[in-house]
């Protein structure tokens, strides 16, 4: 996979997006210090947007799908309104128990809650409707955590998915992570019972909403 941009670009961008809560900042760099594949986290950049489009959405219900270590559930959380609650899901206990440590330790642990298991599962279980989804786990499942959602989405939801532009190598898919998510793109966008805008940030994030 490459790199979209340089190293020193990715660090201007991340110089200048507004910084969120220390909490996040020591999440991040314990998750780089004690866990495998890092690089997973959804970082600063992405954070922040997840937090300004919750906090334009005004969402009750939010759903996650991949909680990784927790840092985009925090970032989403200090977006939601009053009433609002995260329901995020991880199918590793080990990652699961990490970012509930964070979860306990942040003022959001009333509204955040973690499910352990198939994504699936829990979205059947959910009656919804979801305001905003966030999906960002297992590659392959992508397609059918999509399909599972936009049927429970309410009629102003966003379904916000990240790493879409895989490296840049959706333009010419180079192996079967790349074609995989090529695969969903185009899933996406010939789905008449939504819209669309795929946008260049850091690994690509896709915003989705019913049509209409």
């Amino acid at each position: 996979m490459c790199p979209i941009f340089s190293e020193a670009l990715d660090a201007y961008v991340d110089a200048h997006a507004t910084p969120l809560e220390p909490l996040l900042q020591e999440n991040r760099e314990e998750t780089y210090a004690s866990l495998s594949s890092p690089q997973m986290i959804a970082g600063p950049v992405v954070g922040q947007v997840l937090r300004l489009l919750v906090s334009l959405a005004a969402p009750r219900l939010v759903l996650e799908i991949g909680t990784f270590t927790g840092y985009s559930a925090l970032a989403m959380a200090g977006g939601l309104p009053p009433d609002g609650r995260i329901v995020t899901c991880e199918l590793s206990p080990e990652r699961a128990a990490f970012a509930q440590g964070y979860f306990d330790r942040s003022p959001w642990a009333d509204r955040i809650d973690v499910r352990v298991g198939p994504a699936l599962d829990t979205v059947e279980a959910l009656d919804g409707p979801f305001d905003f989804v966030f999906i960002d786990a297992d590659k392959d499942g992508y397609t059918g955590y999509y399909e599972a959602v936009v049927p429970k989405l309410s009629p102003r939801g966003v379904i916000a998915v990240d790493n879409t532009l895989s490296g840049g190598d959706v333009v010419d898919p180079g192996d079967e992570r790349d074609r995989v998510m090529a695969a969903f793109n185009d899933h996406v966008h010939a789905d008449e019972r939504t819209e669309n805008v795929l946008l260049s940030v850091r690994d690509g994030v896709t915003l989705i909403r019913l049509a209409g």
